[in-house]
């Protein structure tokens, strides 16, 4: 009895610091990162500038951050205390901050929009404001059931094209910024439950609801 009490403590004590030790590890953070070959990474102190065809960005970096480059086109991130809440966060953010920085680099994001709803259209136009502090030069024009058009300049940023007058082409470098841009369009008329009229990003689906009749 001695020795089945002392074999299922340590049958205890050795399953406990397996996954005291695996809880401290980032599933996203620990994953190598792989780039083509077009694609430049200079670290700093500060930041990594990732460099590629379609331009130049920067994603910053914790002074706890670790960077490795297994090979010349593969690269790990690590940090220093993996057992702190703040540095294993920022570990699985960072890594895919980098992560979209590089396809953004090389690819970049892209986003439909789509109108639903009975007279629901959009044009892409001149902005009669011209470029300038943050504008492209164009401008959204939707009809989406109100009394007037709604106007949205499009940012320098973004590049918008209308293929069908109910569908709207997104596309950026930044896939922070193309989704901030893309909800400010969609503002204008959130999905509703009830008809399942209004603007719908990219897979977006909303459930329709029964209305309640008395």
């Amino acid at each position: 009895m001695i020795l089945r009490h002392h074999i299922r403590h340590a049958v205890r004590c050795f399953s406990s610091s397996a996954s005291s030790s695996a809880a401290y590890v980032s599933n996203i953070g620990k994953t190598p990162i792989r780039f083509p070959t077009g694609v430049t990474l200079t670290p700093t102190p500060t930041a990594l500038s990732v460099q590629g065809p379609l331009g130049t960005t920067a994603v910053p970096l914790q002074p706890y951050m670790q960077l490795t480059f297994t090979d010349p086109n593969t690269v790990a991130l690590a940090v220093e205390e993996p057992k702190e809440k703040k540095q294993r966060s920022m570990w699985g953010l960072t890594r895919t901050l980098i992560h979209n920085a590089i396809v953004g680099m090389t690819e970049g994001f892209t986003v439909p929009l789509y109108l639903v709803g009975v007279g629901y259209r959009a044009a892409l136009e001149e902005d009669p404001r011209g470029p300038g502090d943050g504008r492209s030069g164009q401008r959204l024009n939707m009809k989406l059931g109100f009394s007037h058009p709604v106007f949205v300049s499009v940012p320098d940023h973004i590049k918008a094209e209308v293929p069908a007058p109910t569908k709207i082409v997104l596309s950026c470098t930044d896939k922070h910024l193309l989704g901030l841009f893309a909800a400010k369009v969609r503002k204008w008329r959130p999905p509703e439950p009830y008809k399942g009229k209004g603007i719908f990003v990219g897979e977006e689906r909303v459930r329709i609801k029964s209305v309640k009749k008395k």
